[in-house]
């Protein structure tokens, strides 16, 4: 963060100062919320959580060196006590933001949003020092803890932007006004809570009614190939630039093909020209990805041939996001653990199809989240897809929702062994220890809270120990 005194920052937060003999003492640290980050001149903020009170580490975290501690109430070491600490924390983030002056990009949609982001990141990366949102922070208080490690160096702040419902990303937009917002899809996930795409495509359109008008530089950078995404222009000010496979779309790719390891190749098209990207990601739905980057990259001014160089350069920066690795066996695991909508379970499927050719396929499926009345279709819909793309292997994990991915794949013609219902990540554990080969390939996948990530572990371990013999 930019260094600010004690003093200020209680002006800005409007709180007051308990037990800090000199409030021109500066914050030169980082503004943290986990004690164990706490080090010489950060500032921590206390959140009262169900399980653990931030304020009972206060004494701990000013004995590591931090300067202060944002708290709801006096603690006995210096503090800035407010009413609301994550309203305060806010505020500090408008404060910091509009200080430094930065271009700040947001970017949202019902998947793709991390891996975008990270691409986005990589690239802008290429052109001047940039901050972004570590993995998927995209809340209230994990997005304006990443606006607060900007320092007066930083040109560029991507930050993702997450929603469960009507207003959030309003409210985000509120604290690191972007002039940059970049919107991907309109998808199932959340579709459960947010009630239907209507009102998904109404919360994430809040994002471009954020923008500044075109005249002092707003930028809508939509999806073309999403009507409800393209149908954003209308609802704000700012210039729109349009990305995908669209003959309208300003930013697009031609040519595009995946490499025997699964990795996208195409050639590039912006309105300054044309280059060849080659990816290290996995999976065609990166393309898309690459393609929202591109034009954000751009609008800031670089040329095809830097886009495309900064884009077949980026690597994944984010864990258990199509995360794969080869064992000394030959098998290879992707994880994609992390979590699972409708659209990013197939673009999984379709990648693990074409990694997978000549050899054995798995994919290892758990439950889709948060899919309300349409969650029987979709999962249904998924165990055919596997079918269709003669994954060798499938393995639905879990209860109701698995058994309706394994009857999908049963209905479409999956037959015998082909595909199995497991009742827990153990259980599918223990039949792939038995059953791969090496040079098979594992895709694993569901939502977060299923914890399919510990199968992916477990093989690699398995791999390292070398337990599993050639059959």
């Amino acid at each position: 963060m930019i260094a600010l005194s004690l003093a200020e920052i209680a002006e800005v937060v409007g709180g007051q100062t308990h037990d800090i003999p000199d409030p021109s003492v500066l914050v030169t640290g980082e503004v943290v919320r986990d004690s164990r980050e706490a080090g010489p001149g950060s500032l921590f903020v206390a959140f009262v959580g169900e399980r653990v009170d931030g304020h009972d580490f206060a004494a701990q975290v000013v004995e590591a060196g931090a300067a202060a501690v944002l708290a709801s109430r006096p603690v006995g070491v210096p503090a800035i006590v407010v009413e609301d600490v994550q309203a305060a924390l806010g505020a500090l983030a408008r404060h910091v933001v509009a200080r430094l002056g930065a271009t700040l990009v947001a970017l949202t949609g019902s998947a793709g949003k991390t891996s975008t982001k990270d691409l986005v990141a990589q690239v802008l990366r290429h052109k001047a020092p940039t901050v972004f949102t570590p993995g998927s922070l995209n809340n209230e208080i994990g997005l304006p803890l990443t606006a607060l490690t900007a320092t007066e160096e930083t040109k560029f702040l991507v930050l993702e932007m997450g929603a469960r419902g009507i207003g959030h990303i309003r409210y985000l937009t509120g604290l690191t006004p972007p002039r940059i917002g970049l919107v991907l899809n309109v998808g199932s996930a959340h579709i459960g809570e947010f009630g239907g795409r209507e009102q998904i495509a109404q919360a994430k359109g809040e994002l471009v009614e954020s923008l500044p008008p075109a005249e002092e530089g707003g930028v809508a950078i939509l999806n073309a190939d999403d009507p409800y995404v393209r149908a954003m222009a209308s609802r704000t000010k700012a210039k729109v630039i349009l990305f995908g496979e669209s003959g309208e779309a300003d930013v697009s790719a031609e040519n595009v093909r995946l490499t025997d390891s699964g990795q996208p190749s195409f050639r590039l098209h912006t309105p300054s020209g044309a280059s060849d990207v080659t990816m290290r990601l996995y999976g065609e739905h990166h393309v898309s990805n690459a393609l929202a980057a591109a034009a954000v990259a751009h609008e800031l001014g670089m040329s095809a041939d830097e886009i495309a160089r900064a884009l077949s350069e980026a690597g994944s920066l984010s864990r258990w996001r199509m995360e794969v690795t080869e064992r000394p066996d030959g098998v290879t695991v992707v994880n994609d653990a992390y979590n699972a909508n409708p659209e990013s379970m197939k673009a999984a499927l379709r990648a693990l199809a074409a990694m997978g050719k000549g050899r054995r396929t798995w994919a290892v499926l758990g439950k889709m989240a948060e899919l309300g009345d349409e969650a029987l279709a979709e999962h249904d819909a998924v165990g055919r897809l596997a079918v269709r793309l003669n994954v060798s292997k499938l393995v639905a994990v879990g209860g109701r929702e698995a058994a309706w991915l394994q009857l999908g794949a049963y209905n479409e013609g999956s037959w015998g062994e082909e595909s199995v219902h497991v009742s827990d990540a153990q259980a599918a554990v223990d039949l792939l220890r038995s059953e791969l080969r090496p040079g098979d390939v594992v895709l694993v996948k569901a939502s977060r809270s299923v914890g399919l990530e510990s199968v992916a572990q477990a093989l690699l371990e398995t791999g390292a120990e070398g337990e599993v013999a050639a059959r």
